[in-house]
């Protein structure tokens, strides 16, 4: 089942309006989960001044550039990261409705996209991935795909039905087994619980994209990881052995393996004479 009663580019912008309006609710959650604070009340204010933002401030990017980055009150600069985040995430929707058309799939897709950058930036901030962000996307993502694997089995039969499990087990499996092994192996000095509890959930999803989407964004997950690393420390932004936040390598794999894994993987294999 594809989504495809609207033109695929079609599809695309409206994902990419979606994310507009995610990637302000993004900003939200990065500010305020690490302090532990609702997302919900009370409504955003100018930490500066203290005015509630008006409803026509509050427009994803437009209403950044009409205030030309300040304060409508106080004039202080708002910061570029508000409506790069807003504009980012609206983007990666678009590239993502773009990458897979099943609709239960793509909307488990966006949502871990959603959350996915709101970890990324949590965890270049304060160095930790809150499990009340992963865990609530993965009830939003697994009832995505639970819906889009009942309705299988309603339409084609249980045979059907049970070929969709197959991809999203491999992928729970792989990344929740290696980060799990890698966990256990270093004593928790390698990586923190958050990164394992974020692996299945990924694997989840990319699995349900495909068993090749899942086996090549947990690769390349390890491979910018490690190209990272050298790459921090060589320039002395981090010290031998500092651990560094994995998170974000962990996320960009996933997406490469969303957008590039079934080519990736069939390139490989030819390369090495298999396939």
């Amino acid at each position: 089942m594809s989504a495809a009663v609207l033109p695929l580019p079609l599809v695309a912008g409206l994902a990419g309006l979606l994310g507009l309006l995610v990637g302000s609710f993004v900003n939200v959650v990065v500010h305020r989960v690490p302090a532990g604070l609702s997302v919900v009340r009370p409504r955003s204010a100018c930490p500066a001044c203290g005015h509630e933002v008006r409803e026509r401030d509050n427009v994803p990017v437009v209403s950044w550039l009409l205030l030309r980055g300040r304060c409508r009150d106080c004039r202080v600069r708002i910061p570029l990261r508000y409506p790069a985040v807003e504009a980012g995430t609206a983007v990666l929707f678009a590239v993502v409705a773009l990458a897979e058309t099943r609709p239960p799939v793509l909307l488990a897709c966006l949502v871990v996209a959603g959350a996915g950058v709101a970890l990324a930036l949590i965890d270049l901030d304060h160095g930790r991935l809150p499990f009340a962000v992963t865990g609530t996307a993965a009830l939003l993502a697994g009832a995505a795909l639970l819906a889009g694997w009942t309705t299988t089995w309603a339409l084609q039969g249980p045979s059907a039905a049970a070929g969709q499990l197959v991809g999203p087990l491999v992928g729970v499996l792989a990344w929740g087994g290696v980060y799990a092994a890698l966990w256990a192996v270093t004593a928790g000095r390698g990586m923190g619980l958050g990164d394992v509890a974020l692996a299945p959930l990924l694997g989840l999803v990319l699995g349900a994209v495909g068993v090749s989407a899942a086996v090549v964004g947990l690769a390349l997950g390890f491979a910018l990881g490690a190209v990272g690393s050298l790459l921090l420390t060589g320039l002395g932004t981090v010290r031998r052995g500092q651990r560094i936040p994995f998170g974000p390598f962990m996320l960009a794999g996933a997406g490469l393996g969303l957008v590039a894994g079934e080519p990736l993987a069939t390139g490989y294999l030819r390369l090495v004479g298999i396939a």
